[in-house]
């Protein structure tokens, strides 16, 4: 054999200068032989692609000598082109594993035509150790319908065929490649959701010089994902290998390999898949691999599992002889088992798969954190600018690697800090930012151009995306160059945390335009951070919050197409936000699950690209897992939810502090929340093994069971018209308040434990320090910057460019990101760009009712209830009427759980409770609660605003000359500000961890013990 290789099953000889004779075939014999060396050798012996390629250069060197035209172009009877295209190759009797390099492998070929258009091959492998195998080969030669097009080729006679006697072995093969072709045409289509894998066909690499893909490829191709199924392993010997050829591909196009099944075969087991055009939907080839038993490795086997035997022992030990009682149903219905076995998991579709190969459940990347640890990202912002950049400054140099801004409630709102509803808020949940200059202040010495920055942000995310992207352009980086994410996902506010401020409708267009925007001109920028965080924080378990998210990432996408934007064009830059609560194993699951379904739902919206399938996340520990009790325990369960953050393949990571049930977290906190991922990364091994979970049949089985779960909700979802219906109508808002009430309630009753609250109480409080801000301080601050920034710039070009926001959000043309930073630009600041669109929008008031009976249920048999029930009543006897409270939140904060918990419990106890509008000043607040007659009001506060809203709220009852009305405060405050609260006239304070029934409790107390309390008060005049 000498050195040229044919690598091409499509036979296209050198033209010659004059037509040759007809052709009269005739057998063919021929031997060669090659020493092994890398060319010839792979990871698992002879290279089975090198041997198909070599042996398909002597089908062709036979096929010619047979026609007696070694050099000519072969054409059909009307002159037209003419191919040699194989039809099936079969390889028997392998023992390919078992050469070596420098042994020198025989090869004895013999051809012989068949027909007027086919010809055989047989080609004998031996070695000096014996054969080690047989390669058929089938031909048949055709020709193009249609010049450059594989879809068009057909099967040409040639002339002169001649007769000769055919091998019965050649004959076999044409049958066997004709019965199997036919039973695949009796075959229904792979069903839905069937194991695949996607690749995207290399010209270079796939295809030959007539634009027709290799034989070879196809096996290659096989190979590929019977290993990324981990159905195939370099230990396997292949013993036979049948490829039947159907069709072939244009350049360019994509090619999908389906899991068809396997069977039992005389020497094995024998895997098939098909190859597939997914664009045109057409099957172009099937591959039977068959795989011997595997050898014997020496070690001693165990015992052959008896499932009947364990049952048995099971049952004898668990409660009452009952083995379901060993089973925990969550509260969406998926079943945790005690124990999972093979049988759970054999007839799952998506349980053997590889990282970086859709649809992804191991991860997005090959190398996953091999390569490249998940991102070290830390949410934070409080007080100023420049208070903040030190922050990110510090955390930069001691091992964060990207900023995570967390905005202020007046920002968030779209309010600049010198309006007179927010003068309680600012700088205390997040930093302050009015105009471009606080933008700058922001990232001061923080180089954009190679600093990836996530920004929470949705409801005023016009200005706060244009003011970033004007301070990086007078830092010099152009908008290509910078890398991030903004949240952009406003159904979320709609459902849980409330800062939107405009309607559902104008909120979506505004979405829209922002990734319009970005797919235009920022290519490194994610545009939407889909968030299910804040959806578990509100109260949703793992199946609800993956459901939903998905449900407005698929809303999202829906959305920009809808605009005109190719979905592979932007898909690409979508990202997501999960929370990670302390249900290990769910968790887990959740993330793995979440990657499948995204593969799924971009499929159906016809995403082909593999960047648009894959699902990428950022992940945040829990902050409702952690508790004012014994705070230090919340290093342990942040490094836990850590942990299944990182073993559900995140891409980047923020750490909660401890203290984050207390207050603002302190540098000290924030710094054991960061080491904690680096301990993960640097000391525990963690990142050296890809998905460690994958092959269990405990997380295989509970991956398949949340997917389950999420895609009834979706499926729900649809039927009530889509993710913005939903989300508008309220329905999703009260599914998540629901869930959050059975929470609680299931906190409260004992019946889940949380260490240190309702279990392994501390004797003592422990008390730690925590960060305060100066809100006064912060407020004078800002609202200096503003006249600054207000008496330096043009006033008329800034009127100008809002009259044109106005106008294009008037007339629906333009896109309203552009002509943000055109307004940025000039220096307009965060609540006059907000004001310009309220113009023509409004600011959006949502009302939703509110869920009753769900936390009653888990105390119906419950003392202490029924106790409590009856002091109820009995107050409405004594007063005529039953005890009313107003539950209400004061200032920005939207976070309304806590909140609505409450106020569903309480009227389960019996009190009549009424809930007051969101985002109300103190005066406001009072007056509504002297409209109300109500006995009592509840404060619920979670963004810092406790020191000045609730004395001003108090101040406000007092100049109303309703001092009686008991005032009570739950929500996160900090110990030391409890003396505070109290001299001011607070009359209790009920922080997380604290039973409802308890803080029900006291504030019954309370009432009764102000002496005017029965008395209802005279409604202000005017």
């Amino acid at each position: 054999m000498d050195d040229r290789t044919l690598t091409s099953s499509w036979v296209e000889p050198a033209l010659a200068d004059e037509p040759a004779a007809p052709p009269r075939p005739r057998p063919w014999t021929a031997r060669s032989s090659v020493t092994l060396g890398m060319p010839q050798l792979d990871g698992c012996g002879l290279s089975e692609t090198w041997l198909q390629k070599t042996c398909g250069e002597l089908h062709w060197r036979g096929l010619a000598a047979s026609l007696g035209r070694p050099a000519e172009l072969w054409t059909d009877p009307a002159g037209q082109r003419v191919y040699a295209a194989f039809g099936i190759v079969r390889l028997r009797s392998a023992r390919l594993g078992e050469v070596r390099e420098g042994q020198r492998l025989g090869l004895r070929s013999q051809l012989s035509p068949l027909g007027r258009s086919q010809a055989w091959s047989r080609h004998r492998l031996s070695t000096g150790e014996g054969e080690i195998g047989q390669l058929e080969m089938l031909s048949v030669f055709v020709g193009r319908g249609e010049d450059g097009s594989n879809r068009s080729v057909r099967r040409v006679p040639m002339r002169d065929a001649g007769t000769h006697a055919e091998p019965a072995a050649a004959r076999a093969l044409a049958d066997r490649a004709r019965e199997w072709r036919t039973a695949v045409a009796a075959q229904a289509a792979p069903a839905a959701g069937a194991q695949s894998l996607r690749l995207m066909s290399c010209p270079r690499g796939d295809f030959n010089g007539a634009g027709l893909v290799y034989f070879a490829t196809f096996t290659a191709w096989a190979d590929r994902a019977l290993f990324s199924w981990q159905l195939l392993g370099a230990q396997d010997r292949v013993v036979e290998r049948e490829c039947l050829y159907l069709g072939n591909l244009d350049v360019g196009h994509e090619v999908e390999i389906v899991w068809r099944g396997s069977s039992a075969a005389e020497a094995g087991t024998c895997l098939e898949v098909e190859i597939r055009c997914p664009r045109h939907g057409r099957t172009l080839a099937r591959v039977r691999t068959t795989v011997s038993a595997r050898a014997a490795s020496g070690v001693a086997e165990a015992a052959p599992a008896d499932l009947d035997a364990w049952r048995r022992a099971a049952t004898a030990a668990a409660p009452g002889g009952d083995l379901s009682a060993l089973n925990r149903i969550t509260p969406e219905g998926i079943v945790v088992q005690p124990l999972y076995t093979a049988a759970d998991t054999a007839a799952l579709p998506a349980k053997d798969t590889l990282p970086g190969f859709a649809p992804f459940v191991r991860g997005p990347q090959p190398t996953m954190y091999t390569t490249r640890p998940w991102t070290i990202r830390q949410y934070a912002g409080f007080s100023t600018a420049r208070e903040s950049n030190a922050f990110y400054r510090e955390a930069l140099h001691s091992g964060a690697q990207g900023v995570s801004v967390a905005f202020d409630l007046a920002t968030q709102r779209g309010y600049d800090s010198d309006h007179a509803r927010v003068a309680g808020e600012v700088g205390k949940a997040g930093v302050a930012i009015d105009s471009v200059e606080d933008m700058k202040a922001l990232f001061d010495g923080i180089a954009l151009g190679g600093t990836s920055v996530s920004m929470t942000m949705n409801g005023a995310v016009l200005p706060v995306l244009a003011a970033y992207v004007v301070a990086a352009e007078e830092q010099g980086v152009p908008q290509a160059r910078l890398r991030g994410t903004i949240q952009n996902d406003i159904l979320k506010e709609f459902m849980v945390r409330n800062t939107y401020i405009y309607p559902p409708g104008p909120s979506m267009r505004i979405v829209g335009d922002v990734m319009a925007h970005a797919a235009a001109h920022m290519p490194s920028f994610n545009s939407i951070s889909v968030c299910g965080y804040h959806l578990q924080e509100a109260g949703a378990g793992p199946a609800l919050e993956l459901a939903f998210t998905l449900a407005n990432g698929r809303q999202y996408v829906q959305t920009a197409m809808a605009r005109g934007l190719d979905v592979d064009g932007f898909a690409g830059r979508l990202s997501f936000f999960f929370g990670v609560g302390m249900d290990f194993y769910l968790e887990i699951a959740k993330l793995r699950a979440a990657r499948l379904l995204w593969c799924r739902i971009m499929r159906g919206l016809g995403a082909s690209n593999e960047r648009s399938l894959m699902l990428r996340m950022h992940c945040q520990t829990s902050g409702c897992s952690l508790t004012a009790q014994d705070p230090h325990n919340n290093v342990v369960r942040t490094t836990i939810e850590a942990m299944a953050a990182a073993f559900g393949g995140t891409q980047s990571l923020h750490t909660n502090a401890l203290d984050e049930a207390i207050a603002l977290p302190t540098e000290a906190s924030a710094r054991i929340a960061r080491a904690t991922q680096l301990i993960l990364q640097e000391e525990t091994g963690i990142p050296g093994v890809i998905d460690p979970w994958a092959g269990s049949h405990a997380m295989e089985k509970l991956t398949h069971d949340m997917a389950e779960a999420a895609w009834k909700t979706i499926e729900e979802i649809d039927r009530r018209g889509g993710m913005a219906a939903v989300a508008e109508s309220g329905w999703a808002k009260m599914q998540i308040e629901a869930a959050a009430l059975g929470k609680q309630a299931r906190i409260d009753s004992g019946r889940d434990v949380v260490v240190g609250v309702n279990k392994y109480r501390s004797p003592g409080e422990t008390r730690i320090d925590h960060r305060s801000i100066d809100n006064q301080a912060v407020l004078a601050d800002q609202i200096v910057s503003l006249r600054q920034v207000r008496s330096r710039r043009d006033g008329a070009a800034v009127a100008a460019t809002l009259d044109a926001l106005s106008d294009a959000a008037r007339s629906g043309e333009g896109n309203l990101l552009a002509l943000t930073i055109d307004a940025m630009r000039a220096r307009a600041t965060v609540g006059e760009v907000s004001d310009a669109l309220e113009l023509v929008y409004g600011r959006h008031h949502a009302d939703s009712p509110q869920v009753s009976g769900v936390y009653a249920e888990a105390f119906e048999s419950a003392e202490d209830w029924e106790k409590l029930r009856g002091e109820v009543l009995a107050f409405e006897t004594a007063r005529s009427r039953l005890p009313r409270l107003m539950i209400a939140k004061l200032g920005q904060d939207g976070h309304d759980r806590g909140a609505r918990v409450v106020a569903s419990a309480f009227s389960d106890l019996g009190f009549e409770v009424v809930t007051a509008p969101l985002f109300q000043t103190a005066d406001e607040c009072a007056r509504q609660a002297i409209e109300h007659e109500v006995h009592a009001v509840g404060i619920s506060s979670l963004a810092a605003g406790h020191r000045t809203l609730v004395p001003a709220l108090i101040q406000a009852l007092k100049d109303l000359g309703a001092h009686h009305i008991v005032v009570f405060v739950g929500g996160i405050v900090p110990p030391e500000d409890h003396a505070f609260l109290f001299e001011a006239g607070v009359r209790g304070i009920y922080g997380p961890g604290t039973s409802i029934p308890s803080s029900a409790k006291d504030v019954l107390d309370q009432i009764l013990k102000t002496p005017d309390a029965s008395a209802p008060p005279q409604s202000p005049a005017g």
